[in-house]
């Protein structure tokens, strides 16, 4: 597997969150505390961002041409053309050093994404199970599917769409749920892969994920400059591609054929 760089010291602080856009071959992600949301066009090669005033955790395109944007403890559009944010929930009003992380749309387009305390204590550890993992239906209805979460980090879903796959950095860990597509019901949550189980080191920690055609989790590792195909089903690594990026954020499969991943990095 061959790894070039497309762009190269454009993330001020994290960058995060990459979504591929297939209307216009384009990706989308963050920089997440200077408040930018990114666009990349493959074809021109050209980078442009919007900057906001706040923490910017993930970003998803809409299929009505804008953005769905987690900006501070808010659910939010944004027109990126005219940089306009309309509000839609926000959540965990007596948290206020909150903010949301990871975010990812469901094969229905029901939104799912999580939150994370956003200070650090006096030796530097962020406070933990602070955060929850929230789903915004498509009629615009909030429920909550899990709480005491550290840093809610990946999403994706298994091929038949009966399992929802989920990250939580701290405890070093990929769940996976039982889920119903028709509902967005999840129950039944179980380990795939702990890495605590694994030959990683005690300060790699899984972060951003997404799934490939055979249904084998690709996971980006922080603090470990590499991505790693897990099997879900056995819970075992199955290779690793090195990253020149120390803090490897997360990644996505985009391309014409949807055969090139996308790796961010901080």
């Amino acid at each position: 597997m061959q790894v070039t760089t497309v762009l190269e010291k454009i993330n001020a602080t994290v960058g995060e969150g990459p979504h591929w856009d297939e209307k216009t071959q384009s990706l989308f992600f963050v920089d997440i505390l200077n408040g930018r949301i990114h666009c990349w066009n493959s074809q021109t090669n050209k980078d442009t961002y919007v900057e906001l005033d706040g923490n910017v955790g993930f970003v998803v395109p809409s299929s009505k041409g804008d953005l769905i944007i987690g900006l501070n403890r808010t659910l939010a559009r944004l027109d990126f053309s005219t940089k306009k944010v309309t509000p839609l929930v926000e959540v965990e009003h007596n948290l206020t050093n909150n903010r949301f992380n990871d975010g990812k749309c469901d094969p229905v387009g029901r939104l799912f994404a999580g939150t994370m305390d956003n200070v650090k204590k006096s030796n530097g550890d962020l406070m933990k199970e602070r955060g929850s993992l929230y789903c915004l239906d498509t009629d615009h209805s909030l429920s909550t599917h899990a709480k005491k979460i550290s840093i809610s980090n990946g999403l994706a879903w298994s091929l038949d769409n009966t399992t929802m796959y989920y990250i939580d950095s701290i405890p070093r860990k990929v769940y996976a749920f039982d889920y119903d597509k028709e509902t967005g019901a999840t129950s039944n949550q179980q380990i795939v892969v702990d890495f605590d189980m694994t030959t990683e080191k005690e300060e790699v920690f899984p972060d951003g994920m997404c799934i490939d055609e055979e249904g084998m989790l690709w996971v980006a590792c922080y603090y470990g400059a590499k991505v790693v195909r897990f099997n879900p089903i056995s819970g075992k690594k199955l290779f690793e591609v090195k990253i020149p990026a120390l803090r490897t954020t997360s990644c996505c499969w985009g391309g014409p054929n949807y055969d090139e991943l996308y790796v961010t990095c901080a």
